[in-house]
């Protein structure tokens, strides 16, 4: 689903009302608890147990972690190739895989409004789109990356869910609900795209666009891979000592908290998560270190990648500009 903005104005409620304020204080609540709880772990934990695992990983959960984090990179890159098709634009592959690549990187590290959004605005427009295309392609994006998240976690609630620790005062039922509740929005967007005669909604000023019936599939079956290879990738570095279950499930509970808390990268808040869902069956210090190596190979080198990308991005871009307007029809 895409959105593109109207000439009108929106009729929203003001952005200065009590909901965004309540929001705001959640939003810090939330930050400070998962503040204070990664500050007094940290003060108990063994650093160097945590470094002597990251050294006496096998170089085979290494290097398949390393592989399943560039496939995950790859799939990623695709995601705005879906984008293409629908839009119509025809920016070549292997440069909209290229920006789909630098927006990634930079999303995960500094979140989606640099990466998914300033970053896409600002190279694709370079490249000649206008803000509306642009911005189809950004939302259709994001849709089917937060698809497949609720199809997989609504679906390992309700048919797998945590094992929380002992002290948690929460009922497998309630997660269970939750689970059905995920469910149910994947299933009305499905329904939507596949029978609903209207292809498009104005919501608050904006244009609600439906992608192609045939793309639905493609986009959950997209999705779903990904975050599934990125559990993955925590998998194999915890050296498959857990269920491949439990660890995607406490990935996609860290996710939406690092989501919640707007802070840059999850710093902090996916080791949180890890340490408080999961210190129970398995050591802190074995998780930590696990967790760095999952920074280093899915979150760090890309980044330094995808920063060494854009910067040859712009010198091409720069150099193509300056060769049009030295040209005699420039």
């Amino acid at each position: 689903m895409s959105a593109t903005p109207e000439a009108s104005g929106s009729s929203g409620a003001p952005q200065g009302g009590w909901w965004a304020k309540v929001k705001r204080l959640l939003t810090f609540t939330f930050f400070a608890a998962v503040t204070v709880f990664v500050v007094r772990y940290a003060r108990n934990v063994e650093w160097a147990e945590v470094w002597s695992s990251i050294a006496e990983t096998p170089w085979q959960l290494l290097s398949g972690a390393a592989a399943l984090s560039a496939l995950s990179y790859t799939l990623y890159s695709c995601f705005d190739l879906l984008g293409r098709h629908y839009t119509g634009h025809t920016l070549p592959t292997r440069r909209v895989m290229k920006i789909n690549f630098i927006s990634y990187a930079f999303n995960l590290n500094l979140g989606a409004v640099v990466g998914a959004v300033a970053f896409r605005f600002r190279l694709y427009s370079r490249l000649g789109l206008d803000n509306a295309t642009i911005g189809r392609v950004v939302s259709l994006s994001l849709v089917t990356n937060w698809l497949g998240y609720l199809l997989l976690a609504g679906g390992a609630f309700v048919i797998a869910p945590l094992q929380l620790p002992p002290h948690w005062k929460l009922d497998m039922v309630e997660l269970r609900w939750l689970g059905v509740a995920l469910l149910a929005v994947v299933a009305l967007y499905v329904a939507l795209c596949l029978w609903s005669p209207r292809r498009s909604f104005t919501i608050r000023g904006h244009e609600l666009l439906l992608p192609p019936r045939r793309m639905v599939p493609l986009q959950l079956a997209m999705s779903c891979a990904n975050w599934m290879m990125m559990a993955g990738v925590v998998y194999l570095l915890l050296r498959r000592e857990l269920p491949y279950a439990a660890v995607l499930n406490v990935l996609l509970v860290a996710a939406i908290a690092g989501v919640i808390t707007h802070v840059p990268a999850g710093i902090g808040v996916l080791e949180g998560v890890f340490v408080a869902l999961l210190s129970h069956r398995i050591s802190e210090w074995q998780l930590l270190a696990a967790l760095l190596s999952y920074r280093a190979l899915y979150y760090m080198i890309p980044l330094l990648v995808a920063a060494l990308l854009y910067l040859w991005f712009e010198a091409r871009v720069r150099v193509s500009g300056r060769s049009a307007r030295g040209s005699p029809a420039g």
